[in-house]
């Protein structure tokens, strides 16, 4: 499904900074991929490359076989808002908007009608568990129901792959273990999930997990 082949990312300062260095990585249909490693080691910029918000220096990226790292910024919006739904440790839920609102906010953005965004937003709060919540603002809600919150916003354009961002980060170990139950129930249904995680218990139950240390990946 994703291929990552000699991927490198380089940024100009300090005379070159290598974030990214050969990155080769491939990702079936299906699968559900844990990406390990520290503060600094490149994990968060490959995912940002995975899910078409940053491009690769050198490299190439495919998509189900078709190359995707040279499409201009409107091929890679539409892409992107199509195949790719983000799962933030952060969140990024806007605080003004209600839950409901949240989530239908991507297909607001690619112009589906009011009604079909309704119903949409409906069944992706249903399959987290957050209908009765779907009237309320983040600040009403607690960590692990704005979590539920931006995971129903990640499915609610039925994306191919959806990518979290150290989804656990933010809570408690109680209401992790609660989110990453619901990720593996997603997974459990066929979804490709990618995670990034520095907790080695939560790793350590994932089907597969890749390490990566100063730009560089390997497998375990």
């Amino acid at each position: 499904m994703i291929s990552l082949q000699h991927i490198t990312k380089t940024y100009a300062v300090g005379g070159g900074l290598t974030v990214l260095d050969d990155v080769c990585l491939e990702i079936g249909q299906g699968e559900y991929l844990g990406i390990v490693g520290p503060s600094g080691s490149g994990k968060s910029t490959m995912l940002h490359i995975m899910g078409l918000l940053d491009r690769p220096t050198s490299g190439q990226l495919s998509f189900n076989d078709r190359p995707v790292h040279a499409l201009d910024d409107r091929e890679l919006s539409t892409l992107r808002g199509r195949l790719v739904g983000f799962v933030f440790q952060s969140f990024h839920l806007v605080p003004q908007l209600s839950v409901s609102e949240n989530v239908e906010l991507p297909l607001f953005y690619q112009g589906v009608p009011r009604r079909e965004r309704r119903e949409r937003a409906a069944r992706a709060l249903a399959e987290v568990g957050m209908s009765a919540r779907r009237r309320h603002v983040p600040s009403q809600l607690s960590g692990g129901e704005r979590q539920r919150t931006a995971i129903a916003r990640a499915l609610v354009t039925e994306p191919a792959l959806i990518l979290a961002d150290e989804p656990t980060g933010n809570l408690d170990s109680r209401t992790g273990g609660d989110i990453v139950a619901l990720l593996e129930k997603l997974h459990g249904e066929g979804r490709t999930i990618v995670m990034i995680t520095h907790d080695r218990e939560i790793a350590s139950h994932l089907p597969r997990v890749v390490h990566i240390r100063d730009g560089k990946l390997e497998e375990s």
